[in-house]
């Protein structure tokens, strides 16, 4: 979910609305929404250090949207969590033990097959 990840500001809290990528061949700051995936080179921020960056000079801050806001869980992040929820809570399925074959096959998995040894 994306409300989960943390302004990238040492000592700031306060959870991330936009992401900051920065072109370094171009010289900008590319500031947009928060990204689906934590990314290395990018850097996660709050609405207030969105709104207050600054680029080094020579370099220039492209904003992709006006105003960055926090935003809860999508509709997609909550049926994603409710379908994990079900699938943890359901009980595993019995383990199936396989019927040896006339050519002492027990099981295969593609093209690999475990065979009966001699002492068993």
């Amino acid at each position: 979910m994306r409300s989960g990840r943390q302004c990238s500001r040492s000592a700031c809290g306060r959870p991330a609305v936009a992401t900051l990528t920065y072109v370094y061949s171009d010289s900008t700051a590319v500031l947009g929404p928060l990204a689906h995936l934590a990314e290395p080179h990018s850097y996660d921020l709050c609405s207030e250090h969105a709104e207050r960056l600054t680029a080094p000079r020579g370099w220039e801050v492209v904003r992709l949207t006006p105003e960055f806001v926090p935003v809860g869980p999508s509709p997609d992040d909550l049926v994603a969590l409710a379908e994990a929820v079900r699938e943890a809570g359901r009980p595993p399925e019995p383990a199936h033990v396989p019927e040896p074959s006339a050519t002492g096959e027990i099981t295969r998995r593609g093209h690999l097959r475990v065979l009966r040894g001699e002492g068993t």
